[in-house]
């Protein structure tokens, strides 16, 4: 038997259609959510920026799965909080819940027989809890402090049984309640980057100038007046793909940079015969040393060009970035 024997639906068009059915029924979903938000949001917000301890999340099964990953993007956002299986909190994590926590619970049924066992024991050491079901009369919201509504009209497996759209719509509603609760906050992108300090994020947000700039004898430069000759076996010895040129005090004046060199090349001009001002470019583009990293990406590819100095406020120069430098940082 050929596979497309075996699996009827095997075709290129009724794959793609099945698949963009369940896209369509997810993203209903998320519309229909928005007309489920009420008060008790409003509540579930007041009840989180209250607390003065962690959030805890907890859920079994799919709903556990999501439940991981609101305490992960709560945790990354701002608010504090971890993951409980409710199996082990009957077991002994118990004890990592503590009174002046609060307990997100998820459970699409309202009927998870884990967190009835759980959430009365932390309801009597004051801790609030706050749910989120599909059934505002189940024992979870019943039990509950605040009740958030979590109800789709189908979910997206054909047997309208596998959770899906609703385990979409969980995970949605719970980054509704991380993002708000950022904004409340002031959360920025400086406080972003201090919980994400590993990652690729966290280096644009955290990397300045002067942690990536090349100093000293690694910056390719030349004095005014200096032979364009002179020039350019400066910039090839520094391999940056330009050279600044600067006074006494090392003030920057211009710029030449390989492409000057290509064109005057392209002209049937002598080198020989020029100097560096015969060339350079007086009006070079900088950026500061105390400035992000990611500032140089930015003006790197509005100008598209590879190579920036860097200068103090006076002007000295104090450095030099190329695209290489801000590879190699991983800032872009």
């Amino acid at each position: 038997m050929t596979i497309a024997n075996q699996f009827p639906l095997l075709n290129e068009l009724d794959l793609l259609a099945a698949a963009r059915e369940v896209l369509t029924i997810e993203a209903a979903a998320l519309t229909e959510m928005t007309t489920q938000l009420d008060a008790q949001f409003v509540l579930a917000i007041r009840t989180l920026l209250a607390c003065t301890g962690r959030v805890v999340v907890s859920g079994m099964g799919k709903s556990g799965h999501i439940a991981r990953k609101i305490a992960a993007t709560f945790a990354s956002t701002g608010t504090p909080a971890f993951f409980v299986h409710p199996a082990e909190a009957s077991h002994g994590d118990l004890g990592m819940i503590m009174p002046n926590d609060v307990v997100l619970a998820l459970s699409n049924s309202g009927k998870s027989e884990e967190l009835l066992a759980v959430l009365p024991v932390v309801k009597r050491f004051g801790t609030q809890v706050i749910a989120m079901t599909s059934n505002p009369n189940s024992p979870l919201a019943q039990l509950a402090d605040v009740h958030l509504l979590v109800k789709v009209s189908q979910e997206a497996c054909p047997l309208n049984l596998a959770p899906t759209a609703s385990t979409t719509a969980a995970m949605a509603l719970g980054d509704a309640l991380a993002v708000v609760l950022l904004k409340v906050r002031g959360f920025n992108e400086a406080d972003f980057a201090r919980s994400h300090p590993g990652g690729t994020l966290g280096k644009k947000l955290l990397t300045y100038v002067h942690q990536i700039m090349r100093t000293g004898d690694k910056v390719p430069k030349i004095a005014q007046h200096a032979p364009l000759t002179a020039a350019l076996f400066e910039m090839s010895a520094k391999h940056m793909g330009f050279v600044a040129i600067v006074d006494a005090n090392d003030v920057a004046l211009g710029v030449i940079t390989d492409g000057d060199v290509r064109r005057l090349f392209e002209k049937n001009r002598d080198v020989r015969t020029l100097s560096v001002n015969d060339v350079m470019n007086p009006k070079p583009r900088a950026i500061a040393p105390d400035v992000l990293a990611v500032s140089a990406v930015d003006l790197l590819q509005t100008h598209k060009i590879s190579q920036l100095l860097v200068l103090d406020d006076a002007q000295h120069l104090v450095g030099a970035l190329n695209i290489h430098d801000l590879f190699s940082a991983q800032v872009m």
